[in-house]
């Protein structure tokens, strides 16, 4: 995997300079027909399951997809798709099927937009966070997203409800779960600017420059999570993982290429955790 820095804003360079690395794209993309890009969008959505100050769940499509088109808008990709002639997947809702998950942690079965089984590879881009249930959110914590709304809810509730009787944070054995579901095959951590402290979206803005790429979804978020000053052992995510017989186990397994992570590791304030069930009551507890 690859460790890039940014060099005067050129965000673009930096994730072809990290492509390059890897073996160039034909190397990751080949024999690929249709690759779907899953980024991490995080936006307002008042007025959808907000009142006042208080966060719903919800399943209703009406509410699941007004929402999913404001946030496209908002954040630049509905403008962005058109130019490019590339389509948008709302992946609360549409054409679902059900997946199979052998020697699941959470779900023996989980229920997939259609789109997820017809590409040939899915690409995560997340930002480089910090997270209060997950310790960090990456490349593998990304595919909460793609747990449709329609069936877990808008918060993904009922997702959390059903993996914190299996582990306290409620996140990391669910999303190995959709690991194991979906053809994730290419991870681009986005590190320009990162959050620290009580993320994913209370924490401190802190600029990286830093671009992380890697075909081993677990080895690019094990080294992007050092990147934060995380040991793996504090992140439950490569726990389940390597429960699940994902690999690798350790730093030393990994080959980096690029910059030398002692020269572009930096300390982030780490989030104050949570168990799930001790935040179910704050967050999402009421369905609409």
């Amino acid at each position: 995997m690859s460790v890039v820095k940014i060099k005067d804003g050129n965000v673009a360079r930096a994730v072809e300079e990290a492509q390059d690395l890897l073996g160039g794209i034909r190397a990751v993309t080949g024999g690929k027909a249709r690759i779907m890009l899953k980024p991490n969008l995080v936006a307002a959505a008042a007025g959808f399951n907000v009142k006042g100050t208080e966060l719903f769940r919800t399943r209703k499509r009406e509410i699941l997809d007004a929402m999913q088109s404001f946030v496209f808008k908002q954040l630049g990709y509905t403008d962005l798709a058109e130019s490019l002639g590339v389509p948008l997947i709302n992946l609360h809702s549409g054409a679902l099927v059900e997946v199979q998950v052998p020697k699941a942690f959470v779900f023996p079965t989980v229920t997939l937009h259609r789109s997820l089984t017809d590409i040939d590879l899915l690409c995560s881009v997340p930002i480089m966070k910090t997270h209060a249930l997950a310790q960090v959110t990456l490349g593998i914590k990304n595919l909460v997203g793609v747990f449709p709304g329609t069936v877990y809810q808008s918060v993904r509730g009922a997702m959390h409800d059903a993996a914190a009787k299996v582990e306290p944070s409620g996140t990391a054995a669910a999303i190995v779960d959709m690991l194991r579901a979906n053809k994730l095959g290419l991870v681009v951590v986005d590190a320009s600017m990162a959050m620290e402290g009580n993320g994913p979206t209370d924490g401190r803005l802190v600029k990286m420059d830093l671009i992380v790429a890697g075909a081993n979804p677990v080895a690019t978020d094990m080294v992007a999570s050092s990147l934060m000053g995380f040991e793996a052992s504090e992140v439950p995510t490569f726990t389940w993982a390597n429960k699940a017989g994902l690999g690798p186990t350790a730093l030393e397994e990994i080959e980096i290429r690029g910059q030398k992570p002692a020269a572009v590791r930096r300390q982030f304030v780490k989030p104050q955790a949570y168990a799930w069930n001790s935040i179910r009551g704050l967050w999402g507890a009421k369905e609409i």
